[in-house]
């Protein structure tokens, strides 16, 4: 009795093991390339953003799937979710028994299942929303009349609910600027701003306000408020991690279609499967291994899309500590945090150590959430696309690294430091730029000397090399001699003043290498200034 009771129950599981469904990745071999008409796929303003950042019009990852496939798969009672001209796949929901069927079809290259445990980076309301911007310098754009006017911006998110009752953006209703809104999650709704359908209904509206938003006679509370916007919802709030990649994906093409030159995405993927074997691990955070990495990269790679990216929130998690993915992506703009202090703030996801390239690209202050910085940065980069609207998106990138406070001498935690704008300006419009950093050699101390009657408050940076810090530290130096003892381990120590980086170097040997390649960049970089120079006039 109790074998037979044995084999009922493995029965049972087996049945239902091979009902479970699961959502799947679809990927097919090829595309039909012979009747593809790039106008009847993309709009006026996405082929006018395209010609003027001198993008082909002509690409394969926009050419439609073939739709006998899909019809193949159709008959075997499998629907398909969403369709990726990127990635040459369609998504679906379908049981093991059904991939089983599909393996052995000769047009479909790969199947794998979706990760769904997708992560909303959220944060916690702060009334500090001044600080970021006192910090970049806002006031210089405003100066200069920079308000992100004539730049479309993206935005994938979780819900907006409440943004139409936001009094700092009542100016994107009153004056039609959201130009659409797509919802992904639930396709079938109409109301997107006054009803939730979950707890985070309302995370894009704050992102929103830190984009665009501002107080009619008063504060300014993002870079962007003269932007337009398409908005679009790919997350379901009501799950600790929510969220599809596949309707990120989606959300993404959509937008590129529209003409939309930068999208603002604050989520991430890492942890939390139910199934342990499926868990991200963090040695794959490489910015080639997920899929949504892949995506990522080819609308910054070949549809010349600035995609602004939040670093993550695991900076204090000892079981990952790194940024997530799609923020690994080496062509995407990752953005981590600072405190008021200009050090890393203790949350803020940090670049793994086997990248190699920097990673997170440059920090924002933000007391609750890396979801805070990434809109700020999108503003601030949709100020400079109006200044240069032929500026590409790795332009764009390489001049808001160059105007961090720290470049060159990045990191892992910080990036380049933080963005300024009178900086940024100097490089946009060509100019000699002022030299404020310089190395310095020490054995086992270096002395700094304030020549100041004022104490002088500064931030340190202990590294293993170049970019991986050990530790960072917050010091106050007063008049005269100040003693800075070398940290176990450190090869290298960035101490940052008020108006100079000192790069001490520990090991004499790399300090001659990095002169030199300091002296190397600083041409390239000068040569870069004039031809942005020319390019303007």
């Amino acid at each position: 009795m109790r074998q037979l009771l044995l084999l009922l129950l493995g029965s049972l599981w087996f049945t239902s093991q091979s009902m479970a469904q699961t959502k799947y990745w679809i990927f097919f071999t090829d595309k039909d390339t012979t009747a593809y008409d790039y106008r009847l796929h993309l709009t006026e303003e996405a082929i006018e953003k395209r010609t003027l950042q001198e993008i082909p019009l002509l690409q394969y990852t926009d050419i439609p799937l073939k739709e006998k496939y899909i019809e193949s798969i159709k008959k075997q009672q499998i629907k398909p979710v969403v369709r990726s001209k990127w990635l040459n796949a369609i998504s679906v929901v379908m049981t093991e028994a059904d991939k089983q069927k599909l393996d052995s079809l000769p047009f479909i290259r790969q199947i794998i299942p979706i990760y769904d445990r997708i992560k909303i980076l959220s944060f916690k309301d702060s009334v500090e929303y001044y600080t970021a911007l006192e910090q970049m310098e806002a006031y210089r754009f405003q100066q200069e009349k920079l308000n992100g006017d004539g730049i479309i911006v993206g935005v994938i998110d979780a819900g907006y609910v409440g943004a139409s009752q936001n009094e700092y953006l009542e100016h994107l209703f009153e004056e039609k600027r959201i130009l659409g809104l797509r919802d992904l999650v639930n396709p079938q709704r109409t109301e997107h701003f006054k009803f939730s359908e979950t707890s985070s209904d309302n995370h894009g509206n704050t992102v929103l306000q830190m984009i665009t938003g501002y107080e009619k006679g008063g504060m300014q509370y993002g870079f962007a408020t003269k932007s337009r916007f398409y908005l679009a919802r790919t997350d379901h709030g009501d799950r600790e991690f929510r969220g599809e990649e596949d309707y990120w994906v989606a959300a993404m093409e959509w937008m590129d279609s529209l003409g939309v030159r930068i999208i603002n995405t604050s989520l991430g993927y890492a942890l939390g499967f139910d199934n342990p074997q499926e868990n991200y691990k963090p040695e794959q955070m490489d910015g080639k291994t997920s899929v949504i990495s892949k995506a990522a990269q080819i609308a910054a790679g070949e549809k010349g899309l600035l995609i602004v990216v939040s670093a993550g929130n695991e900076g204090n998690d000892a079981n990952w500590g790194i940024i997530s993915t799609p923020a690994d992506t080496k062509g995407v703009l990752s953005v981590g945090a600072n405190t008021f202090q200009y050090l890393k703030a203790g949350y803020s996801s940090i670049g793994a150590e086997f990248l190699d390239y920097l990673k997170p690209n440059i920090v924002c202050y933000a007391s609750g959430g890396t979801s805070f910085s990434a809109p700020v940065l999108t503003g601030f980069a949709a100020c400079m696309m109006q200044k240069n609207p032929k500026a590409t998106n790795k332009q764009i990138i390489a001049y808001i690294e160059k105007s961090g406070h720290l470049y060159p001498h990045g990191n892992n935690y910080m990036g380049y430091g933080i963005p300024k704008a009178s900086r940024i300006l100097t490089l946009m419009n060509g100019e000699k730029e002022q030299n404020n950093t310089k190395i310095e050699q020490a054995k086992g101390v270096y002395v700094f000397k304030n020549k100041t009657s004022n104490t002088i408050k500064a931030q340190l940076f202990h590294k293993k090399n170049a970019t991986i810090v050990i530790e960072q530290e917050m010091r106050n130096f007063g008049q005269g001699e100040n003693r800075i003892d070398k940290p176990n381990k450190a090869t290298q120590s960035t101490l940052v003043l008020p108006d100079e980086v000192i790069e001490i170097f520990w090991d004499k040997t790399s300090a001659k290498v990095v002169k030199k390649a300091q002296r190397k960049a600083k041409r390239q970089a000068k040569k870069e200034a004039k031809q942005e120079a020319k390019k303007n006039k």
